[in-house]
C-alpha cells in the first residue's frame, strides 16, 4: 500500500522548517505476481522509462515479507546485473534539510544486493551514492560516481534487516543504521539526491560473485527543510588525499554558507601531523546554502600512519565565531601507502592512433606519470601506426586481447583506467634487486650505450631475465597515420582529459604522444643475460648498445631497465632520462653477462600491420633520394617492385587487396643500404 502524507508542524504553518514530506510503500495492496510499475506507475518507474511489465520491471512477491504478505524481489546472475531496474523518484531534488530513507532488505544466502542514489531526477547523470551488499556480508557505500569509498561495514545475510540512511544535506553529514544501530558516518562529495534506484548486481570488483538475489519491503522516505541561522559557515567536504609516503598533496575543502546572510570573507585552516596552515578568503559573495571550494596554497607532505586531516572555518565576515560551532570542522583520515624502497612499477599500455577509445589510455598514462613520478615507468606500446615497434607490438599482442589495454608489472590485462589500483598493490611488493641505469651518448654518431646494474638483496633463479626499453615523450608527426581516432568527441561518452572537446579524428598537428615505446631489447620476454649463482649482496651489470635515429629526441627519452621473473612478471625496474643515466656514468659490464645489442632501426614504418586492404609505408628524412621498394613472398617471389625519387617525409601506399593471405617481406633500398620488414596480409 502506498501512502503519501504531508505533515504540518504548527497550527498555522508559521514555522515552515517543521514542514515534512513522507512517502511509504509496503507493497501489501498489490497482487503477488503482478509487476510493480504496472501496479503503481505514479510512484515507481523503470530506469529507461519503459512501461510496466517491461524487462526492467520487477514483480510483487509473497515468498518473503518483512510485513506480510508482500515484498518485491530482484535477481540476476549476469556480471553486469539486471535486467530489472526500478527507480523511486523523490518529490524534488533535495539539496538541504534532513532526509531519511529507510527500507527492509532480505539478501539471500550466497548472493548480494545493490542500490544507488542519483544526484538529480535524470537517471544516469551522476551517481551520488552506491551501496553494495556482497555475498560475504560486507556492505560498502561509495560516492562520486563510484570513485570514493565512504563507509564499509557488515550486514546480516539470509534474514530480514532494516537499513536506514539519515542524511543532513545542509551540513553534509550522512549516517547509516542497520537495525537501528549506527555503523558509521561520512561526508559525501555529492550533496543532492533525486532518485533511489534498485538493481540486482553483485560485481566481483566489489568482492561479490556475480550472483544477486534480494527482497525489499517497507520503503519510506521523509524530508524536513532546514532551519538557518543568520551567520553560519560550515565545512561541507574535505577531499580525500591518496598517495605515497613522502609525496605532497593538495588540501581541498568545500565551505558552505549554512546561514541566511551572505558570506563575504572567512578564515580556513587545516591541521595534519602537528602542523597547522591558516589562510584567509576575502572578496567573495557566497549566497545562502551556496558552496565555495578552497584549495590551500600550501600542500601537505604525506607521512606514514593513519592520521587525521581536519579543516576548520572561522571568523565569518570578520566577526569572529559564527552562530553554530558544531558544523565548523570536518575530519578525514589519511593513510598513505608506504612504497618498497627502490621499487619502480612498470605500466605498459597497448594503444594505436586508429583506436577510438585509446585517448583514455593516454589520459591515464599521463595521470600516472604525474601523480607517481619517481615510482612509475609508463610505456605506450603502439600497434599498427607509425610509432609501432614491431618486436614490442608483437609481444604485447600476446598479452592483451583489445585496445586500449594495460599491464602493470606484466600482471593481469586491465583497462588503463584501472592502472592505479594495480600500481598501489605492486609498489608495496618486495623486490629482489634495485636497478641503476647508466649510459654514455655520442651525439655525432648517435650511439647510446646503456648499463643496467642490478644490486641483488636475495638469491634468484637463473631463469630470471632482463630487458632494456627506450621510450620518448613529445612525439609528433605529419602523416595521416599520426591522426588520432577519438570516440570521446562531442562529450557523449563523458569527460576524458579534453578529448571530449576535440574532433573524432584529431589531426596530427594537434597531437603530441608521450611514453612512446621506441625499442625493447633483446626481446619482449627479455634475455637470460645474468650470470648464474646470484646471491644476496651480489651485483651484476648488463650492457646494451643502441643507435638512435636522428628523428628521435634524446632529450625527451627515458631508459627502462627491467628485471623479469620466471613467470613473466616484472619484479623491479630502473627508470631514468638519458641525461640522468649519463650523469650516473656507464658502468663496466659483468664479464659473463655482457650483451652488446645493436638496435638498428628499419628506417621506415608499415601500418596498419596486419592489413586486409591498404597499407602505408612512412619514410622520414629523405633528401631527393632514389628508393627502390620491393615486396616478396616467403618463397622469394617478387610480388611488386617500384622505384621512387623522394624528398622529405612521405607515405607510400600498398594495395594488398589482390594479395593472398600470408607473410610478405617489404624491402627498401636507399643510400646503398637495404632495410626490410615483414608485412602480414589477412
Amino acid at each position: 500500500m502506498k501512502k503519501k502524507i504531508l505533515l504540518m508542524g504548527g497550527l498555522l504553518l508559521i514555522n515552515t522548517s517543521l514542514f515534512s514530506q513522507v512517502f511509504t510503500d509496503n507493497f501489501d495492496s498489490y497482487t503477488a505476481g503482478d509487476y510493480l510499475v504496472s501496479s503503481n506507475p505514479t510512484a515507481w518507474r523503470t530506469w529507461t522509462g519503459g512501461a510496466g511489465g517491461s524487462t526492467e520491471d520487477t514483480k510483487i512477491s509473497s515468498a518473503q515479507a518483512a510485513s506480510a504478505p508482500n515484498s518485491i524481489y530482484f535477481s540476476s546472475t549476469a556480471a553486469n546485473g539486471g535486467p530489472a531496474d526500478i527507480i523511486l523518484k523523490f518529490d524534488e531534488v533535495y539539496t538541504s534539510g534532513n532526509f531519511t530513507l529507510e527500507s527492509n532488505f532480505f539478501v539471500e544466502s550466497g548472493k548480494g544486493a545493490y542500490f544507488n542514489l542519483q544526484q538529480d531526477h535524470t537517471p544516469g547523470n551522476i551517481w551520488a551514492l552506491d551501496c553494495y551488499m556482497n555475498n560475504a556480508g560486507v556492505i560498502k557505500f561509495k560516492g562520486n560516481n563510484n570513485s570514493v569509498l565512504l563507509l564499509q561495514g557488515t550486514y546480516p545475510t539470509n534474514t530480514w534487516f532494516n537499513l536506514k540512511l539519515s542524511i543532513n544535506l545542509t551540513s553534509n553529514q550522512w549516517e547509516v543504521f542497520i537495525d537501528n544501530t549506527s555503523i558509521g558516518t561520512f561526508s559525501n562529495p555529492i550533496t543532492s539526491i533525486g532518485i533511489w534506484d534498485l538493481y540486482p548486481v553483485n560485481p566481483t570488483s566489489e568482492g561479490g560473485n556475480n550472483q544477486s538475489g534480494f527482497y525489499v519491503d517497507d520503503v519510506s522516505y521523509s524530508h524536513v527543510p532546514p532551519t538557518l541561522y543568520p551567520k553560519n559557515a560550515g565545512v561541507s567536504y574535505v577531499e580525500q588525499i591518496d598517495g605515497l609516503v613522502g609525496q605532497s598533496g593538495n588540501v581541498i575543502a568545500k565551505v558552505r554558507n549554512l546561514g541566511s546572510n551572505p558570506i563575504t570573507s572567512f578564515d580556513v585552516k587545516y591541521t595534519y601531523n602537528g602542523n597547522t596552515i591558516t589562510e584567509t578568503v576575502s572578496s567573495v559573495n557566497i549566497a545562502s546554502l551556496a558552496f565555495y571550494q578552497h584549495t590551500f596554497t600550501t600542500p601537505l607532505t604525506l607521512v606514514s600512519g593513519n592520521l587525521p586531516l581536519t579543516v576548520t572555518v572561522s571568523n565569518v565576515n570578520g566577526a569572529g565565531a559564527d552562530d553554530d560551532a558544531s558544523d565548523d570542522s570536518k575530519t578525514v583520515n589519511i593513510n598513505p601507502v608506504v612504497p618498497t624502497a627502490g621499487k619502480i612499477v612498470v605500466g605498459e599500455e597497448g594503444t594505436g592512433t586508429w583506436c577510438g577509445w585509446c585517448p583514455r589510455g593516454a589520459v591515464f598514462m599521463d595521470m600516472m606519470a604525474n601523480k607517481y613520478d619517481g615510482f612509475w615507468a609508463g610505456i605506450a606500446v603502439h600497434n599498427a601506426d607509425p610509432m609501432a615497434d614491431a618486436v614490442y607490438d608483437a609481444g604485447m599482442a600476446t598479452k592483451v586481447s583489445g585496445y586500449p589495454s594495460a599491464l602493470v608489472d606484466r600482471g593481469t590485462t586491465i583497462d588503463p583506467s584501472a592502472m592505479e589500483d594495480d600500481f598501489i598493490t605492486r609498489v608495496k611488493q618486495p623486490i629482489k634487486a634495485t636497478v641503476v641505469n647508466g649510459a654514455s651518448f655520442d651525439s655525432s654518431t648517435r650511439e647510446l650505450k646503456v648499463s643496467l646494474t642490478f644490486n641483488f638483496n636475495a638469491t634468484i633463479p637463473t631463469t630470471w631475465k632482463v630487458a632494456c626499453v627506450l621510450t620518448e615523450d613529445g612525439v609528433t608527426g605529419t602523416g595521416s597515420g599520426y591522426n588520432q581516432s577519438n570516440y570521446y568527441a562531442g562529450g557523449g561518452s563523458g569527460v576524458m582529459g579534453g578529448y571530449e572537446s576535440l574532433p573524432s579524428s584529431v589531426p596530427a598537428a594537434q597531437m603530441v604522444y608521450n611514453h612512446v615505446a621506441r625499442k625493447i631489447e633483446p626481446s619482449f620476454a627479455g634475455g637470460s643475460l645474468l650470470q648464474s649463482g646470484i646471491t644476496a649482496g651480489s651485483q651484476q651489470t648488463v650492457c646494451f648498445t643502441f643507435t638512435l635515429p636522428s628523428t628521435w629526441d634524446e632529450s625527451k627519452m627515458h631508459i627502462v631497465g627491467m628485471l623479469i621473473e620466471a613467470n613473466g612478471k616484472i619484479n623491479n625496474a630502473g627508470y631514468s632520462t638519458i641525461s640522468d643515466a649519463v650523469a650516473n656514468g656507464l658502468a663496466s659490464c659483468t664479464t659473463a653477462s655482457v650483451a652488446e645489442i645493436t638496435a638498428e632501426e628499419a628506417g621506415f614504418v608499415i601500418y596498419p600491420n596486419p592489413t586486409n586492404g591498404m597499407a602505408f609505408i612512412d619514410i622520414v628524412n629523405l633528401s631527393n633520394e632514389n628508393v627502390t621498394l620491393t615486396i616478396t613472398d616467403l618463397s622469394g617471389k617478387v610480388i611488386a617492385e617500384r622505384n621512387y625519387e623522394l624528398n622529405g617525409t612521405v607515405s607510400l601506399p600498398i594495395n594488398t587487396t589482390n594479395f593472398n593471405a600470408g607473410t610478405y617481406f617489404v624491402t627498401l633500398q636507399r643510400n646503398g643500404s637495404i632495410q626490410q620488414q615483414k608485412l602480414i596480409v589477412r
